[in-house]
């Protein structure tokens, strides 16, 4: 590729380079501060320019982090320029090697996942499915591997390590892609989020819309409106359905997931009863439906996929309980970072005290109290941008207790994070009873109070087993 510009040096750009330099690439980096794999990049032959607004000469390419913005001066100067600029998932896609031990022959297909909310479950849900399937699979992008790394690698016989790639695409990588042609593509659902960024609603959206165009299968939740939009007219649909499921669609039939779309069979395929899964939740059901569609696109028979469900067990802070006091369940839902991911966590129980707030990236969360209302037995707030939370409970909850934390985030008081948590947990248990459920789905991003959406998670459960 000559000489490549990384920009950005975190997991997936550090991945880029090292691929980028094996291959014998004459490999640039810069970043806004010194990376922790710089001395090792650096050692491999990479150049260190340090922060930069403008791309030096003879550059070819610029390969991009997901956190740089598309105004970044560097990035904005550089499409100034013409040079292209791609994102490590678009860099994965054109370094595939193919399945024979010379690289040739056809690449391990992509079988990819996006949406506002339950991509990382889905994904993880499809890894699971494709091995139960007697594939070599496994979920990379988004969800934890870069694909950089999985694309090229091998087994101890030198040939490719994998025979299929469950892959979670955010909407800002697909911002920098361009040729990625998965063998099946789902949109799940696309809610307000990440306005921030992109700059208007409709930009997210044509963002998530970029992994359906090259896909021969469409996948997507009907009862999402935008996401089912989004499939409408492509040459494949398979919309999947909390419903009755229609002839091209997978749904639900007496308690069941059933295969209307891929099956032989007029009245489709039985996969799995809904009781036998490890996830609960009408979200979870359809991210299981999802990732059963992309599996029957890989070739996975009913059988596999239903023993693949029923096994899979979910990921941390998505949906967990952690611990029940008193009668009362406490749920761990740190995952839930925007209003769309807390409703859904939200509408799987009948009583809950909900805590919530943080970053809300400028998503609006009127629809989502008006909704829940209905649920709440009474709110704890915490984060920066709690009193706005605060106002629209006040005009769709009026009569709902709620207590309002002081988190530290903006200089108004000197605690630690676990700190601020226990409060917000010991609050939580004197407005909840027997029978209700402490939810922690703050609706909003944790990096004002706390690292990541992990370590809020933890905190939780860690101020839960206090109370016990």
């Amino acid at each position: 590729m000559g000489t490549v510009l990384v920009t950005g040096l975190g997991v997936s750009g550090a991945a880029a380079a090292r691929v980028l330099l094996a291959r014998g690439d004459e490999v640039l980096l810069t970043d806004a501060a010194v990376p922790a794999a710089l001395d090792e990049l650096v050692a491999a032959g990479a150049t260190w320019l340090g922060p930069v607004s403008t791309p030096p000469e003879g550059i070819d390419l610029v390969v991009t982090s997901p956190g740089w913005r598309p105004d970044h001066a560097l990035l904005a100067a550089a499409a100034h320029q013409g040079i292209e600029v791609i994102g490590e998932p678009e860099l994965a896609w054109r370094l595939r090697i193919g399945t024979g031990p010379d690289g040739a022959g056809p690449p391990a297909p992509w079988y990819a996942v996006t949406g506002t909310n339950g991509k990382t479950t889905t994904v993880t849900m499809l890894e699971a499915v494709l091995r139960a399937g007697g594939l070599r699979a496994v979920a990379a992008g988004n969800v934890g591997r870069p694909l950089v790394e999985v694309v090229t690698a091998r087994d101890e016989h030198g040939a490719p390590a994998y025979d299929a790639i469950a892959v979670e695409l955010s909407s800002f990588q697909l911002h920098w892609s361009s040729s990625i042609a998965p063998a099946a593509a789902c949109v799940l659902n696309v809610a307000d989020d990440h306005v921030d960024w992109h700059g208007s609603f409709e930009a997210y959206r044509d963002a998530k819309a970029v992994l359906l165009r090259l896909a021969p299968i469409a996948v997507a939740d009907a009862g999402d409106p935008q996401a089912a939009a989004l499939v409408a007219a492509h040459r494949h649909p398979v919309p999947v359905t909390l419903d009755e499921p229609a002839r091209g669609q997978l749904g639900v039939r007496s308690g069941a997931l059933v295969d209307r779309a891929f099956s032989a069979t007029p009245a489709g395929d039985v996969l799995v009863d809904i009781a036998a899964l490890q996830v609960r939740g009408p979200h979870n059901t359809v991210n299981a439906l999802a990732a059963a569609a992309l599996a029957l696109a890989a070739g996975v028979d009913a059988e596999a996929i239903g023993r693949g469900l029923a096994g899979f067990r979910g990921g941390a802070h998505r949906n967990v309980l952690v611990g029940t006091v008193d009668g009362i369940d406490y749920i761990d839902d740190s995952k839930a970072t925007n209003p769309h991911a807390a409703g859904a966590s939200l509408a799987a129980y009948p009583r809950v005290v909900w805590i919530a707030g943080g970053l809300l990236k400028g998503a609006d969360v009127d629809p989502l109290v008006a909704a829940v209302a209905p649920r709440l037995a009474g709110v704890v707030l915490l984060g920066r941008d709690r009193a706005e939370l605060a106002r629209s409970l006040s005009r769709h909850a009026p009569s709902v207790p709620r207590v309002v934390v002081p988190s530290g985030d903006d200089g108004e008081v000197d605690r630690t994070p676990e700190q601020v948590m226990a409060e917000v947990v010991a609050a939580a248990a004197r407005l909840a009873g027997p029978g209700d459920t402490v939810l922690l789905a703050p609706a909003a991003a944790s990096m004002d109070v706390f690292a990541d959406y992990a370590h809020r998670g933890r905190a939780f459960a860690d101020a839960v087993r206090a109370l016990g």
